[in-house]
């Protein structure tokens, strides 16, 4: 069985702060290994989960090179915006960070169109010989990436290899998927939808519950890989309560993962506005959360 590039379970990790808002770099660290060790083959930096349009590019740079120097596990670095000339600025710097490869996100809040969607995104390959995966994420963005546009992409840039599917739409990932072949590797981006993705074709995932849930998550797709489904599928049905947990309207991606973090003693704290504070309710959903899952591992 090949490994993927940038490993099989990647997690898109928070970013912590300090009492005083800036960046942690230490927590940073430790989650980073935290995440490691418990089944993560690979990190996301300074994706929406790691508050990417909250942090300054000076802060990215170091957070890439911070987090590539202390793990041993390919790093991939969030470092587009709705802006093609920061997006480019940016990541034709990554490379000196240390960091494996970049993840280049549909622009946000500016709508474009699919030709417009297709520029910024080969506008950011080619300023890198990094390897590059694309991030579908309507849901955020406004808009997604069309599979006619991801295949065209593809095809153009030998350094986009992989997707990051975040939108829900099996369909469209299955065509992709099937005209591509191995040109492209597909991820869910999308922790409940995990076991369909896999079913059509995709190497793993990108994961925000594999910050508390990590070991399942592994497990689920080697037993994919190795044809068990009936393994799968039952640890699968003990991630329900994690992935109705990560995100929700009270308490939205990353409040949980940091919440679910300080449940299991790392203090990531709290995230930056717009997103608020924690508050007691969501910490004690997170301890039970934790705690459920580990008495479940037996």
């Amino acid at each position: 069985m090949t490994t993927p590039l940038f490993g099989r379970v990647l997690t898109a990790m928070v970013t912590p702060f300090a009492p005083d808002g800036t960046v942690d770099f230490d927590v940073a660290i430790q989650i980073a290994e935290h995440l490691v060790a418990g089944g993560s083959d690979g990190l996301v930096l300074a994706g929406s989960t790691g508050e990417g349009s909250s942090l300054t590019d000076t802060e990215k740079l170091e957070l890439f090179a911070c987090i590539a120097g202390a793990v041993q596990v390919p790093v991939l670095a969030g470092s587009t915006s709705a802006d093609t000339a920061r997006s480019v600025a940016l990541t034709s710097q990554v490379a000196a960070t240390g960091a494996t490869g970049v993840l280049a996100t549909t622009p946000a809040y500016s709508r474009p169109s699919q030709a417009g969607i297709a520029a910024h995104l080969a506008a950011v390959a080619e300023c890198t010989e990094l390897p590059v995966m694309l991030y579908d994420i309507p849901s955020r963005t406004g808009r997604k990436i069309a599979a006619s546009t991801a295949i065209d992409l593809v095809r153009a840039h030998s350094n986009i290899i992989a997707l990051k599917d975040a939108s829900g739409d099996l369909a469209s990932a299955a065509h992709l998927k099937a005209v591509l072949g191995d040109a492209l590797d597909l991820y869910s981006g999308d922790d409940a939808l995990l076991l369909p993705f896999m079913a059509i074709g995709a190497v793993g995932i990108v994961s925000v519950a594999s910050h508390w849930a990590g070991r399942e998550f592994a497990t689920i797709v080697d037993c994919v890989e190795r044809g068990d489904w009936a393994t799968a599928r039952c640890v699968n049905e003990r991630l329900a309560t994690s992935c109705a947990f990560e995100s929700s309207e009270a308490y939205p991606n990353p409040m949980p993962s940091k919440a679910a973090l300080r449940a299991l003693g790392i203090n990531a704290g709290q995230c930056r506005l717009p997103h608020p504070p924690s508050d007691a309710t969501l910490d004690a959903n997170a301890d039970q959360v934790v705690a459920t899952l580990r008495a479940a591992r037996g």
